[in-house]
């Protein structure tokens, strides 16, 4: 497994770099896509609604300009038909709109009439005369001013509803819309419209906004000017007629009298039934008068619905990813981890076992001088053994005491109390320790264990420990911040001689003891009891302490 994990987390090293970034970049990068994606889409839908506006424009202005022509084409034909007659009566003109049918109705006019020049004169003569053909309420008005050289009653008019026969009679010519626009028909012998008017046919109690066409009759013969032939329109029927034309039924438009977008010049209007948006204008001409059209929108959301489902897909997404990417940067973190524990007790066990070869070798180095000391100067084999088994319990003792300390620190007085524990219990307080708290490396606490060992052994054989009234003195002291001095007293004990050689105690003591301390050991054979000094040295922790194998590992493992 560790092999694996080695692998897959020297292939994701990276994750663990930015456990962070990463899924922030991910999520940031795809909610740039998406923004990037619903920018795009929505351009497009600005630009085909743009297009779409635009065609709509074009559409209801062709069906403006197609329901003129057409309207242009019947008073043409009016007008040729009109001019060739000697006179035109209303069989004439009912026939005509007969033979029109429905066509002017479809396309929003109120009917067809003719209105015939009458100069003032003759006003009370035409009166008469149409009375005598049938009208007996027929008469021209308003009155006429008196600067007015001629009038232009409307004759007739068809079909003869009940609007259209309340405007027989009316002198076109007395309103300055009208004239203008007739004046101008005559002078360029072609259709023309007039402004914004209100039709008489609504009299006075709901007036719409309206408008004329007049086309001039000249006779054949002489070329003078006849009379009109003409069509009422009221301005929103004619402009509905043209919206039934084009394709799109979301679109509001308004129609306009000249190039002035306002109330006062309003001609038709087909609102929408929601807050309109963008707007685009054209300009028109209806019988030679310029009109402006205006083609509005819906007011379009921020957000069109694909965008917004693009822009949610598009945050889920993200949101989704940041997840996957959050998930696969922990499991890199955790696969470091396991990394690094796997590490850590990789070069936990090797320097365990480097330390503990090098303290077995220490510790088999120590046995090897001990049995070679101790056969050199034993006397029966029974004594070699006796000699050698102490001092194996001696390091046995003080490894025992490491062994708990798990091969730590180990206090100095806990190194002294487990090598005297069998004179501890001596009535009469043999001995006294005292010093300050100090703790020794492993292999100094062997060191001075087996020194203490030796000396011990050797006060109960012959020193102070061989009689009740002797006593021995452990003190010991800190000369620095690296090293502890540690004094054995002997007192009221047997008198001490200098021995005439030397035995494996002072051997092992002076020599052994001396080597692995690395410090000349002081031992003195005063009268009054043996003397020793040891200074041992104070190793830092981290120079001796076994690294522990006993964390728990990651959760993941």
């Amino acid at each position: 497994m560790e092999s694996r994990v080695r692998r897959r987390v020297k292939r994701e090293a990276w994750f663990h770099r930015y456990p962070r970034g990463l899924p922030v970049a991910l999520f940031v990068l795809m909610a740039l896509l998406t923004m990037a994606t619903v920018g795009m889409l929505e351009r497009t839908d600005r630009d085909q609604r743009a297009l779409m506006l635009e065609r709509n424009a074009t559409e209801v202005a062709f069906a403006l300009r197609q329901r003129e022509a057409e309207h242009l084409a019947f008073l043409h034909a009016a007008a040729a038909l009109f001019a060739r007659q000697r006179a035109v009566d209303a069989a004439m003109v009912e026939a005509f709109h007969r033979d029109l049918g429905d066509n002017l109705a479809r396309r929003g006019a109120m009917g067809l009439g003719w209105a015939e020049v009458v100069p003032a004169s003759q006003r009370t003569e035409v009166q008469e005369r149409q009375r005598a053909r049938g009208d007996p309420a027929f008469r021209i008005w308003p009155a006429a001013e008196p600067a007015s050289a001629m009038a232009v009653p409307i004759l007739y008019l068809f079909p003869r509803s009940e609007p259209n026969l309340r405007a027989i009679g009316y002198d076109l010519n007395s309103e300055p819309l009208r004239r203008e626009a007739m004046d101008r028909a005559a002078r360029l012998r072609r259709p023309v419209a007039t402004g914004l008017v209100q039709l008489v046919q609504d009299g006075g109690g709901n007036p719409r906004p309206g408008f004329l066409i007049f086309m001039p009759v000249f006779d054949d013969g002489t070329g003078a000017l006849r009379g009109y032939v003409y069509s009422p329109f009221r301005a929103d029927e004619f402009l509905a007629s043209a919206n039934r034309l084009h394709v799109s039924r979301r679109i509001g438009t308004a129609l306009y009298d000249g190039d002035q977008q306002e109330r006062a010049h309003l001609l038709a209007e087909v609102p929408l039934d929601e807050p309109a948006g963008a707007t685009l204008t054209r300009r028109i001409t209806v019988g030679e008068r310029r009109w402006t059209l205006v083609v509005s929108e819906p007011q379009q959301a921020a957000l069109s619905a694909l965008s917004r489902v693009t822009l949610l897909s598009g945050l889920l997404m993200a949101g989704l990813m940041l997840v996957i990417a959050q998930l696969v940067t922990r499991r890199a973190a955790e696969d470091h981890q396991i990394l690094e524990w796997e590490t850590r007790q990789s070069e936990i066990r090797n320097t365990l076992t480097r330390e503990l070869n090098h303290r077995v070798k220490n510790t088999l180095a120590n046995v090897l001088s001990i049995i070679a000391l101790t056969r050199r100067r034993a006397d029966s084999l029974d004594g070699f053994a006796d000699s050698l088994t102490g001092r194996i319990r001696a390091l046995s003792a003080t490894h025992d005491l490491l062994t708990r300390s798990e091969w730590g620190p180990v206090p100095i007085r806990a190194v002294i109390e487990a090598e005297l524990s069998p004179y501890l219990a001596m009535d009469g307080g043999n001995l006294t320790i005292a010093g300050p708290p100090v703790d020794l490396a492993p292999g100094e606490a062997l060191s001075l264990g087996l020194a203490l060992h030796e000396l011990a052994t050797n006060a109960a054989k012959y020193g102070s420990l061989s009689v009740p009234a002797g006593k021995v003195a452990i003190h010991w002291r800190l000369t620095g911040p690296d090293a502890v001095e540690l004094d054995w007293r002997e007192s009221g004990g047997p008198p001490v001689t200098v021995p005439d050689k030397r035995g494996f105690g002072r051997e092992l003591i002076e020599r052994v003891v001396a080597h692995e301390l690395r410090q000349p050991v002081e031992l003195h054979f005063d009268p009054g009891g043996v003397q020793c000094r040891l200074r041992v040295p104070m190793r830092p922790q981290a120079s001796f302490t076994l690294r522990r194998g006993g964390e728990e590992p990651p959760a993941s493992v």
